[in-house]
């Protein structure tokens, strides 16, 4: 595959995945700010198709292009990068548990581990980094309003392994459907 066939496959992968960032799904009631959005599918894509390099590319393009179509000011400021970091720990478990060899073993054991990598970084980014900067440029501490552990613990938690559930059972009948056309495209 050329080098411009590759650029023009990682920059519409990236538009899809931007597009897919407004198909969301609230998944815990009373949390409506913690929705599960599909932009991961392309990323992944990537990733079987070319490298997880192309893939943390499509990941980092379509987060511009939400920053720069679609800012939604402190909520796009402090949730992008979270969401970045969280889908390139989900993404990096499949490139090294499930690409290299793949296999429904592999696969599941990729699933699992990107799915509690994702959990544990959401969990501490959200300790260190939302939940202060949401008190001091949001005016929403979660401290006064529900408690940082129950946020933690009944929130972000739940939602997170949900997401990585969700996710891990989308991906895999999308891969094997997609499969042939992946290997003709390679």
């Amino acid at each position: 595959m050329t080098n411009t066939r590759k650029l023009v496959l990682i920059a519409i992968l990236s538009a899809l995945s931007f597009v897919l960032l407004f198909v969301q799904f609230q998944l815990i009631p009373g949390a409506s700010f913690l929705k599960l959005d599909l932009s991961v599918l392309p990323v992944l894509v990537a990733l079987v198709l070319f490298d997880l390099k192309s893939a943390y590319a499509v990941l980092l393009l379509r987060t511009v292009l939400k920053f720069l179509l679609n800012f939604e000011g402190p909520n796009t400021w402090i949730g992008m990068p979270m969401n970045v970091i969280a889908l390139g720990i989900f993404v990096t478990a499949f490139a090294y548990f499930w690409v290299k060899k793949p296999g429904l073993k592999n696969y599941t054991l990729a699933a699992v581990i990107g799915t509690v990598g994702l959990t544990l970084g959401m969990i501490l980014l959200n300790i260190v980094y939302a939940v202060p900067l949401y008190a001091q440029f949001a005016n929403f501490d979660i401290n006064t309003f529900i408690g940082l552990g129950n946020y933690i613990w009944g929130m972000v938690l739940p939602f997170n392994l949900l997401e990585g559930v969700i996710l891990s059972i989308i991906i895999y009948p999308i891969y094997l459907a997609c499969k042939p056309i992946l290997d003709s495209v390679k």
